[in-house]
């Protein structure tokens, strides 16, 4: 369906800005509160730019990037705050993940398929 990565959100250290793909405003208000924070202590606490972006198959990516003259960017401190967010909000990102594979991709999970034969309507 999709050709490209398709950027959930991002956050730029050198902007000060947030960005929310308006393609998500279905996403409950609680969610893209946590996304937004997420995204900008990240760049605040490691620099750089960051952006969540789902692969052709769903999978949610962190991608991130630097400016070369960017000292203050720490490659090594990058993925560790990664493997920590992965970690930390590992259910929020599996979620957002069933999400998008649902809705965007109409893929439907295996258990609503095991679930809907024999209903009993």
């Amino acid at each position: 369906m999709y050709q490209d990565n398709i950027v959930l959100c991002g956050a730029s250290a050198y902007e000060q800005k947030y960005f929310f793909n308006q393609d998500f405003s279905s996403l409950p208000e609680h969610v893209k509160q946590e996304l937004q924070i997420m995204c900008v202590l990240y760049t605040e606490d490691v620099g750089g730019i960051l952006t969540l972006e789902f692969d052709q198959e769903g999978s949610l990516q962190f991608k991130t990037e630097a400016l070369e003259a960017d000292a203050r960017y720490d490659e090594i401190g990058s993925a560790l705050k990664i493997k920590q967010l992965q970690s930390e909000k590992r259910e929020l990102l599996e979620s957002l993940e069933m999400y998008y594979r649902v809705f965007f991709l109409g893929d439907i999970p295996e258990e609503e398929l095991k679930k809907t034969p024999d209903s009993g309507e």
